[in-house]
């Protein structure tokens, strides 16, 4: 009768529940990621304007730092998005974990289980460094070698922070970090979107390779070239 039914109802309530989340924080993923994406994109096309010199740089800095509502707002947003990717990580890596003790072993290909890994590993990683990055360069702002700091000219922090072999090393390990998050990231996005299919597959592995290889690339473009004593 009725009172048969109702553990089943109650499961497949239970499922659907678990299965929404899981869909709510997946999307929230893909929407803090593209906030994220947007902001490396744009962090990137500034920092390359040290191949302009000093002046074009420090005036683009000053006008980021003349300019409160502009600077704040994005901080916020970056902030906000941040905490709300990470949070759902956490949540979507706890859960994942929880099916698997219940037995829902899935068969998964190694390319995921890598993926799976690399974000695992490397999500913690750039949240590292990107705290070691703004103590570095934005506040306190921390010398790292023979030099003080300045809070007005940023062209000589770089090249002083990026000419100290460790400190150039750590960046250049952290871009790679960050390439492969971008990579596993924006394919995961993509498959959110509901973009996975056969016909897009190739499209859509270039789209995310091309993101995992020009942001990181651009970044350690600006570490060597200081290093190397290119840009002085």
């Amino acid at each position: 009768g009725m009172k048969a039914g109702f553990p089943q109802a109650a499961a497949i309530q239970k499922t659907l529940a678990l299965y929404d989340t899981t869909i709510g924080k997946k999307a929230l993923m893909a929407v803090t990621g593209l906030v994220l994406y947007g902001f490396v994109i744009g962090h990137m096309l500034g920092n390359l304007q040290i191949f302009l010199g000093r002046e074009a740089i420090n005036a683009y800095a000053a006008f980021l730092k003349g300019t409160p509502a502009l600077l704040w707002g994005t901080r916020i947003a970056l902030l906000v998005s941040t905490v709300l990717h990470v949070h759902a990580a956490v949540s979507l890596v706890s859960r994942s974990a929880e099916a698997r003790q219940a037995g829902y072993r899935s068969k998964k290909n190694a390319a995921t289980t890598y993926a799976a890994t690399t974000m695992k590993f490397g999500g913690p990683a750039l949240l590292f460094f990107i705290l070691f990055h703004l103590a570095h360069l934005t506040f306190p702002g921390v010398a790292m070698g023979g030099y003080a700091h300045s809070q007005l000219d940023v062209y000589a922090n770089m090249i002083n922070g990026f000419s100290v072999p460790w400190v150039a090393g750590l960046y250049v390990v952290a871009m790679v970090f960050l390439g492969l998050h971008l990579y596993h990231g924006s394919w995961s996005l993509l498959q959110t979107l509901g973009l996975s299919h056969p016909r897009y597959n190739a499209t859509r592995k270039l789209v995310a390779q091309s993101i995992g290889i020009a942001v990181p690339a651009g970044n350690i473009l600006i570490v060597l070239s200081v290093l190397a004593g290119i840009v002085r």
